[in-house]
């Protein structure tokens, strides 16, 4: 067994799943149980800053084994799990030389069909990690974490190898969207970030969606039902009657590749008072205002129809493609590139369509490029992770430490 295998198994056990409604920080103190663990290892490793911070994050130094003015770079992973999904009590499963098969596991009538899963296609050989059907199985993001270790330790037993300084940052809450919220920059000390947090062996990702938040309220009149005719203005209808004019095409079940996307995931409210929260994702920052404003247009059509309807839209920014920055730090995704043929890859650069601590790190100051963890079927009880693909993500991070020592000679 790997040792980025052996911890992956150990890690996922651990329930770290953080909690979109909590104001807390982290958002649920589980996460620190995992925190302390990585500490504890990082110290037998030989990192013996390693620290675990009031609120839930990993700090910790490979020292550099050269003299060479080489810049420092950080590996980022995130220690929660997805709330969509069950994951307490993950029973990680090793289905040991997958013959390209339909995998079945033990509960609730999960099946992994290569037909809906192809990337298992390319796994034949390799053993292939499930949870055992009844939670996800949390290798997004402990594949990562468990990956970065796995190089740090191998690094530590290889001084001969030269790289520079390399930072190790595990964050809490990146699920909730608050993976970024307390990182102190200056403690880190990294000038250029690899998130190890994406899919299949060979990718990276240096685009991702700019994105707003968007609520919408409605207000109307309430007053008995009994006596409403000429007086009650119903505020859900209103609501009701805005979503319907969300075309399929302006949505996420209807776009794919480069296209942006306006989604309602949430109405509250009653006759009197009713709000739809929106994400807004586009690659493109500037369509972001003009959703904006085709919102505001929907919603003035539908209070046109409904007198004594009234509305108001607040929109407030989350996060911003983190290509805008990366364009002017090439080197950090050529770089990455560069250490995935060395470790025998192809590599695929490709956009998120959707966000990443990357983004946040990027436009703090923080240029990050994120690269492949072998991580599928993310936030659900499908999730697998393979054996091959750890070691390929491992190799990578080996090589890319020593890719910064070579290009600053």
């Amino acid at each position: 067994m790997s040792s980025a295998l052996e911890r992956l198994l150990r890690y996922v056990q651990i329930d770290t799943q953080s909690d979109p409604h909590s104001t807390a920080s982290p958002t649920t103190e589980k996460q620190k149980d995992l925190g302390h663990m990585l500490v504890s290892e990082l110290h037998a490793i030989g990192l013996n800053d390693a620290e675990l911070d009031d609120h839930g994050y990993v700090y910790a130094t490979l020292a550099a084994t050269t003299e060479r003015d080489v810049p420092v770079i950080c590996w980022c992973a995130h220690m929660d799990t997805s709330p969509e999904a069950p994951g307490a009590g993950v029973q990680p499963l090793v289905h040991r030389d997958y013959d390209g098969g339909v995998i079945r596991l033990p509960h609730e009538g999960i099946v992994l069909d290569p037909a809906e899963h192809p990337d298992l296609k390319g796994q034949v050989g390799s053993a292939i990690v499930t949870a055992d059907g009844r939670t996800l199985l949390g290798a997004d993001n402990k594949a990562g974490i468990a990956e970065i270790m796995a190089a740090v330790e191998w690094l530590v037993a290889h001084p001969e190898v030269a790289h520079g300084t390399i930072k190790i940052l595990f964050t809490p809450d990146e699920e909730v969207g608050r993976g970024t919220a307390h990182i102190d920059l200056a403690r880190l000390g990294a000038e250029f970030a690899f998130t190890v947090d994406g899919e299949r062996r060979g990718t990276l990702e240096d685009e991702t969606f700019s994105a707003d938040g968007a609520v919408l309220t409605f207000t109307g009149a309430n007053t008995h039902p009994g006596f409403a005719k000429g007086k009650m203005v119903n505020a859900l209808k209103g609501a009701g009657a805005l979503l319907a004019r969300i075309e399929h095409e302006w949505s996420p079940e209807g776009t794919d590749g480069t296209d942006g996307f306006v989604h309602p995931y949430e109405v509250k409210g009653g006759v009197e008072s009713a709000q739809i929260h929106f994400i807004l994702r586009s690659f493109r920052t500037a369509d972001l205002a003009s959703y904006a404003d085709r919102l505001r247009a929907h919603a003035a059509g539908v209070c046109a129809e409904r007198p004594g309807l009234n509305f108001t839209l607040e929109v407030g920014e989350q996060y911003r493609n983190m290509k805008e920055v990366l364009d002017r730090h090439p080197e950090v995704a050529n770089h990455a590139e560069t250490a995935m043929r060395r470790a025998g890859l192809t590599p695929e650069r490709g956009r998120i369509r959707g966000g990443t601590d990357g983004s946040q790190l990027s436009f703090m100051g923080l240029p990050t490029v994120n690269i492949f963890a072998g991580e599928h079927a993310f936030h659900s009880r499908y999730e697998w992770v393979s054996e091959a693909d750890m070691e390929y993500a491992v190799q990578t991070l080996i090589e890319l430490a020593q890719v910064w020592a070579e290009a600053s000679n």
